[in-house]
């Protein structure tokens, strides 16, 4: 698959921060002194982490090249490494563990977030959020047009294999027993776009990335064709014209008592 494309990301940054500064807003932490965050993209996410703990050591995670480029540009002063999150290790005991928006793509939680929790030193947070989306009709029907016997010999089915996240109850369960304090909720933002094409163009840096990675440029455009029909009747005009993109989302912040 090619890299992220940091531009195409960057189009929707208000829209993708707010979920991450909300997340943030959560942490019930004063004095930071080491914080990572996991998957910092091109560094928005980052951003929040410095302004809000300055004196902080501040290291972010991404395994996209082009994603860390733009974030040592805009964080001259943070550390950033490019590391697989299923393997990274902490340098030192943390007291904020962030994953804003990555560990979606990832599977085996039940092993990644104890992991995770064991980097943490005593009193430290874990804030993960995670789109909870698989079911909205954006992303069931790119299944269902990748499933599509025109499509069926040139897009894998792994393309739309990204794992369903656990029940809240399992997660919430899964972190108590690694030893923390849980707070945990779910929000739905509703995100007004001025027609279906808005939906694809946020999708493109994202979700519709493993459907589009196997196909040249005229495939992409026809799969994005069909794709662009089957939104148009799924997400209606409203009264204003625009169409509403509704995103839901889990949010998870892990306190380690012992």
């Amino acid at each position: 698959m090619q890299d992220w494309n940091p531009q195409l990301y960057r189009q929707f940054e208000s829209e993708r921060t707010r979920p991450a500064r909300e997340l943030l807003e959560r942490i019930p932490l004063d004095d930071v002194r080491f914080a990572t965050d996991l998957g910092c993209g091109p560094g928005n996410s980052t951003e929040l982490l410095a302004q809000a703990w300055p004196k902080a050591q501040i290291t972010g995670i991404d395994s996209s090249a082009a994603m860390l480029e733009q974030a040592r540009e805009r964080l001259p002063t943070c550390h950033f490494q490019q590391a697989d999150i299923r393997r990274w290790q902490a340098e030192q005991p943390q007291q904020v563990i962030y994953a804003n928006a990555s560990l979606q793509w990832l599977t085996e939680h039940h092993t990644l977030l104890p992991h995770l929790v064991d980097q943490l030193a005593i009193g430290g947070a874990l804030a993960i959020q995670m789109p909870d989306n698989l079911e909205e009709p954006s992303h069931r029907l790119m299944r269902e047009v990748a499933a599509n016997e025109k499509w069926q010999a040139l897009i894998s089915p792994q393309a739309a294999d990204r794992k369903r996240l656990l029940t809240t109850d399992h997660y919430y369960d899964l972190l108590t027993d690694a030893g923390c304090k849980v707070d945990i909720w779910r929000t739905t933002y509703y995100h007004p776009m001025a027609d279906a094409q808005g939906i694809i163009t946020w999708l493109r840096a994202t979700g519709l990335r493993p459907f589009l990675a196997g196909l040249d440029e005229t495939q992409q455009a026809a799969f994005l064709h069909d794709y662009h029909q089957a939104l148009i009747p799924a997400y209606p005009a409203r009264s204003n014209g625009q169409v509403l993109l509704a995103f839901p989302r889990l949010f998870m912040v892990a306190v380690k008592t012992g």
